[in-house]
């Protein structure tokens, strides 16, 4: 917790995995929401035997404790990964990340979620595949590590409104140079069609960024960087439009 983005307490632990709780493995991505005058927790969860898969968990205060509150929002047979919360209007959806095997392109993907977000209530749809960024590059370790020749990276979405009326998505995949951060835009919705910017936002070793507006209003883009073993720390950046395009402005 800060209240500068320059001191920070903690870490807490807001979720201790229960006694027989059916994932054991990768507890990644977390987001935490207020709505609705709760904190909704936006995770992915994995196991022996189950895919991994978004969920989300829900708790009274930030610091927790959540606990699980969703159905699996992702299909049983997928390997979905970092979901984001978006509404348009009273409807809200999630946005998550699909690669590997059946999504070698990195897809992201959109569902529909309940009114009471405890369910996913449509079939997910494709948005875009991270393979249509000009900058994209397949990963260089896909046949090592997935055992697929060809795979493209799709992970970290975040969207959000701004003030020329339009979506903006923020994105991970493999760059020339290595993990980086894109940038897609909606004037339609959140369904889209999305144009990818030709330039990646954030070019190399950083991923898997976030929007969220600070104490004094500014809109601020955050990742890890680097993106190296127990070397990663979040990083704060100012943003900008400019030409229609999403534009890191400035380091905090």
């Amino acid at each position: 917790m800060s209240s500068d983005l320059n001191e920070f307490d903690g870490p807490f632990e807001i979720f201790h995995r229960p006694e027989n709780f059916f994932a054991d493995r990768c507890f990644w991505a977390p987001e935490c929401y207020f709505h609705n005058g709760a904190f909704y927790l936006v995770t992915t969860f994995g196991g022996n035997n189950v895919k991994q898969g978004i969920y989300i968990l829900r708790s009274e205060d930030p610091t927790g404790p959540f606990v699980l509150y969703s159905d699996r929002l992702t299909p049983e047979d997928w390997n979905s990964i970092d979901g984001t919360l978006c509404f348009e209007g009273d409807i809200p959806y999630l946005i998550f990340s699909r690669s590997q095997h059946g999504a070698e392109d990195g897809d992201f993907m959109l569902t529909e979620l309940s009114s009471d977000l405890r369910k996913a209530v449509s079939h997910p749809v494709i948005l875009f595949h991270s393979k249509d960024a000009p900058w994209a590059r397949p990963v260089p370790f896909s046949k090592e590590a997935f055992q697929i020749d060809t795979m493209y990276f799709s992970d970290g979405p975040s969207v959000l409104p701004l003030e020329d009326g339009r979506l903006y998505m923020i994105f991970s995949s493999w760059s020339m140079n290595g993990y980086a951060v894109g940038a897609a835009v909606s004037g339609h919705g959140i369904r889209g069609p999305w144009s990818l910017q030709e330039q990646p936002l954030y070019p190399e070793n950083g991923g898997h960024g976030m929007f969220f507006r600070d104490l004094a209003g500014r809109l601020v883009f955050t990742l890890h960087s680097p993106n190296d073993l127990h070397e990663e720390r979040p990083v704060f950046w100012t943003v900008k439009l400019e030409n229609g395009k999403l534009m890191l402005d400035r380091r905090i």
